[in-house]
């Protein structure tokens, strides 16, 4: 299985440059994944999907805003900062553009010196550790000087940074939106609860790895990157219950798919904890917990494509794809959604 089976080409204008004003007016395409049949609705129609019983599982991760642009010391030469992993209070694992010109012991400015940090050490995938020093919160700091990690295929300015969040965002700690779950209001979810689906939140800090095209000609050989996920006592009850009592696991975004996969047993019970996932699913993977599944439209040669290709089958996903480019939806972070479902009687 190569890389390049999972290609396809796209027109440049359906990629999505802004989000819609009504985060449930996208289109919205049902698949089922047991005949390929291809249904197109509206995102907020999909409660005529959902059934009670059923448990919606979503990733209540916040993204936090992790480009920051400083100068180096010294030389005021300019500099990009993106923040991917907290490793300590003030200790991060980021990417520097460009990065040359982080040595260890290079010292770079930000904010007219509200932030300053200093390179502690060189890591693989030109990656830096560095540690920030500042007077004040954190958080506060990094709010008045960061920006929104936007995707690189997205040109337009993002004028809410709210948009590139869920309205059910909570733990900060994400590098990129689980884009999925954009299409929710708390009107929609409430009417989704109100008809006897449940909701469980996990929590997975989204690593920008996540999005990048896989570089090795062999998908067998590509290496995931890894992220920090948690799994709260209660949500897993829930989603285990579900199963008990007979109802579907859906789950929102690949994000809480990979989590799921991560934490569940062969029988698919899922079991609480914190811990960090490197799991790559591409087509051969057998799905243990997830019964159905709410994502966007992603990009070629990606895992996410991957993943989704896995849980429906390549030919049916890109029939899809090629519909939905024909129907002229939009693609990517702020574009249109994929609802797909099976027979959970055949399922299991």
């Amino acid at each position: 299985m190569t890389t390049k089976d999972f290609y396809y080409d796209l027109p440049q204008e359906l990629i999505a440059q802004t989000p819609l004003a009504d985060r449930t007016a996208s289109k919205l395409l049902v698949l089922d994944r047991e005949n390929g049949g291809i249904s197109h609705r509206i995102f907020r129609e999909i409660t005529e999907y959902l059934k009670p019983g059923d448990c919606l599982v979503m990733n209540n991760t916040r993204v936090i805003p992790a480009r920051l642009y400083g100068v180096k010391e010294g030389s005021g030469g300019k500099i990009e900062f993106l923040l991917l992993k907290r490793l300590e209070l003030d200790v991060w694992e980021v990417i520097l553009k460009p990065g040359k010109k982080a040595k260890v012991g290079s010292r770079f400015v930000f904010g007219d010196g509200l932030l300053t940090a200093e390179v502690l050490a060189l890591v693989e995938d030109g990656k830096r550790i560095v540690k920030f020093s500042y007077d004040g919160v954190w958080e506060e700091i990094l709010d008045r000087l960061g920006e929104m990690p936007l995707p690189p295929y997205i040109k337009e300015k993002l004028t809410d940074r709210e948009r590139y969040q869920t309205v059910y965002s909570k733990i900060e700690g994400s590098a990129a939106a689980p884009t999925a779950g954009l299409h929710f209001t708390d009107a929609l979810l409430k009417e989704i609860q109100n008809k006897g689906v449940k909701i469980a939140y996990l929590t997975l800090h989204v690593g920008l790895g996540t999005f990048r095209p896989v570089s090795v000609e062999n998908v067998e050989e590509h290496i995931m990157h890894t992220e920090q996920y948690e799994v709260s006592a209660e949500a897993a009850e829930c989603i285990n219950q579900t199963r008990k009592n007979g109802g579907r696991v859906i789950a929102v975004g690949t994000t809480s798919v990979r989590t799921l996969e991560t934490v569940a047993d062969t029988d698919g019970t899922v079991k609480a904890g914190v811990g960090e996932t490197n799991i790559f699913i591409y087509p051969g993977y057998r799905f243990k917990a997830v019964d159905a599944m709410i994502t966007n439209f992603h990009l070629p040669e990606s895992t996410l494509l991957m993943l989704i290709s896995a849980f429906a089958g390549k030919e049916k996903i890109f029939a899809a794809y090629h519909e939905a480019i024909a129907q002229n939806y939009r693609f990517f972070s702020f574009g249109d959604a994929m609802f797909i479902q099976g027979n959970k009687e055949e399922e299991r």
